[in-house]
């Protein structure tokens, strides 16, 4: 988390608003933040660590099984997410155990993946934070964030070779000459009253109230880019249409 806070700091100016109560600190909780880009996990993990938080990342096994890096996040005790259908049910699984026997926060993004809304709101995402939230009876601390996406483009779904990295990392370069904004708000517990885990309908509905909270906290972070990001990312493919943007 050093370390981190310090490529951070080198590539843009982090701002923090929001935090966790006193009362949540002692006690498992689940982070739920938007996601913008390749970078946000290292500005969400500075921001956590200016809180004095030290959360788990629901990671997938691709960052994991990388020689140096995910060496590091395995020591740190990051939790394994593979996209067969057999290894999610076992990831989501540990998740519940890890909520239900450890304190501290987890993060897992509720879209599942980077947001390709030509505007970078959120996509419609998975129930997947709703039903650990329900499962394991802990709250939702939605987290929205911005900026994070100027400091390293998309880049491309698959890396075959260094050509394929080389455009992310000239990115990272030049946003440390930027120095763009990274913007992180901790907001208050979702509701998730009357809802609960196993009945018909309630996973949705709890999603519904998670992605509106995040979206709703997101709002003033980018008052002067409602439309679109004043970053444009001609990598980051925009085949998808957030259903949460706000009117």
């Amino acid at each position: 988390m050093t370390i981190d806070r310090a490529v951070v700091g080198l590539s843009g100016k982090l701002q923090v608003s929001g935090g966790v109560d006193a009362g949540l600190r002692d006690r498992a909780v689940l982070l739920a933040p938007n996601h913008i880009g390749n970078f946000d996990p290292f500005v969400l993990t500075a921001a956590c660590r200016e809180l004095g938080l030290a959360p788990a990342f629901l990671l997938t096994a691709g960052i994991l099984d990388t020689p140096v890096v995910g060496h590091a996040m395995r020591a740190s005790g990051h939790l394994r997410v593979d996209r067969r259908k057999q290894s999610i049910k076992d990831a989501f699984d540990v998740a519940i155990e890890r909520l239900r026997s450890s304190p501290g926060p987890v993060v897992c993004y509720p879209e599942g993946r980077i947001g390709l809304d030509p505007g970078l709101w959120p996509e419609r995402g998975k129930t997947g934070v709703a039903r650990m939230a329900l499962a394991a009876d802990v709250p939702v601390i939605p987290v929205a964030q911005w900026g994070a996406h100027e400091a390293m483009i998309w880049g491309c779904d698959i890396v075959t070779s260094f050509r394929d990295v080389t455009p992310i990392m000239r990115s990272f370069a030049s946003s440390m000459l930027r120095r763009p904004s990274f913007k992180v708000h901790f907001g208050a517990p979702v509701d998730l009253g009357g809802l609960r885990d196993g009945r018909a309908g309630d996973a949705r509905r709890a999603h519904e109230r998670i992605m509106r909270a995040i979206v709703r906290d997101l709002v003033p972070l980018r008052q002067a880019e409602m439309d679109a990001p004043r970053f444009r990312d001609p990598s980051r493919p925009t085949t998808v249409v957030s259903p949460w943007r706000p009117e």
